[in-house]
């Protein structure tokens, strides 16, 4: 049996504190979930010469301690809670609190055999600007639905003025992200060739470059099983059930197949193709859009890995996009 020389450590992250585990070792360290407590942990995994860390995603509290440690150059792997949940029913591990899941997450950052390269720090602040885009979006539709069914002038008055606020500032905010993203030269290449696809405006082309990092550098598979628009299988003996998408990146998701819809009944003539046939075939209109929305995710891949822009031949027939 090989000996295992990569030292793996766990940190499981809350709102204020860090318990962090060594795989094999007896060693824990509790520490705040601040800058000063970020530096006493950096300083307790060089001292166990600690090289790869997981940690669990923990709605955006481990994102901090995962860019301080990113920026030292420690190997990081971040977990879907769903994945430490499995890993600890596998092994029939019931119990759970802060230190017994930093223990388990180290055992399963040593257990994991491929490593995904780190996404480009750069989009980071951006994902959290579009995600203020989104938000300001959301409450642009709330408040439309409530002046719809308002009758009083005073109030209608109301949120005819808060839509219009918000639409003024949805607008700005989406500007200003589109200059930083314009900004470096990569990005804003990256941006053109994506946008070159027919059915991809701009909003939908600043999604794919800002929640997809990776694109460019999947194959059509994975970058459909990310968008959460792979359709998976679920048989069983000589039972045939139905497939369906599930998991993946929900907003991502949700601005592809809102593109998908004008995409495939007028601007991209592959894409009309597509739905027609899919129609034909039986399959229902939500179908044969998320057909149309993860065709239009593997066009998009295919421009940003040649380099080249979106030309009426389809980029499907041609040779598939390598794995990085």
């Amino acid at each position: 049996m090989t000996k295992r020389t990569t030292v793996c450590a766990g940190v499981d992250t809350g709102k204020s504190k860090l318990d962090a585990a060594i795989d094999g070792s007896s060693e824990r360290l509790q520490v705040e979930n601040t800058p000063e407590g970020h530096k006493l942990l950096l300083a307790w995994l060089r001292k166990h010469r600690v090289k790869r860390v997981g940690i669990e995603a923990s709605g955006g509290y481990e994102q901090p301690v995962v860019a301080a440690l990113r920026q030292k150059k420690f190997v990081v792997i971040l977990f879907q809670p769903a994945q430490v949940r499995a890993y600890a029913k596998f092994h029939l591990q019931l119990a759970k609190n802060d230190k017994i899941d930093a223990a388990l997450i180290a055992a399963c950052a040593t257990d994991v055999r491929k490593i995904h390269d780190a996404p480009d720090p750069r989009l980071a602040p951006l994902a959290e600007h579009l995600t203020l885009i989104d938000q300001i979006r959301e409450d642009i539709a709330r408040a439309k639905n409530r002046l719809e069914t308002c009758r009083d002038r005073r109030i209608k008055q109301h949120w005819k003025d808060e839509i219009a606020r918000l639409e003024k500032s949805e607008k700005a905010e989406f500007k200003a992200l589109v200059a930083a993203i314009r900004a470096p030269a990569d990005l804003a290449d990256r941006l053109t060739l994506i946008q070159s696809v027919d059915g991809i405006g701009l909003p939908t082309a600043v999604a794919i470059l800002v929640r997809m990092p990776e694109i460019g550098r999947l194959t059509r598979e994975q970058a459909a099983a990310l968008a959460g628009l792979a359709p998976y299988d679920d048989d069983s003996g000589e039972r045939n059930g139905a497939r369906h998408i599930q998991g993946g990146r929900k907003r991502l998701r949700l601005a592809l197949y809102t593109a998908a819809l004008p995409a495939s009944f007028r601007w991209n003539s592959h894409l009309v193709e597509l739905y027609e046939r899919l129609i034909k075939a039986g399959k229902t209109h939500k179908c044969a859009l998320i057909a149309c929305a993860r065709k239009l995710l593997v066009f998009a891949n295919t421009v940003v890995a040649r380099g080249e822009k979106w030309t009426k031949s389809p980029p499907e027939r041609r040779p598939a996009v390598a794995a990085a």
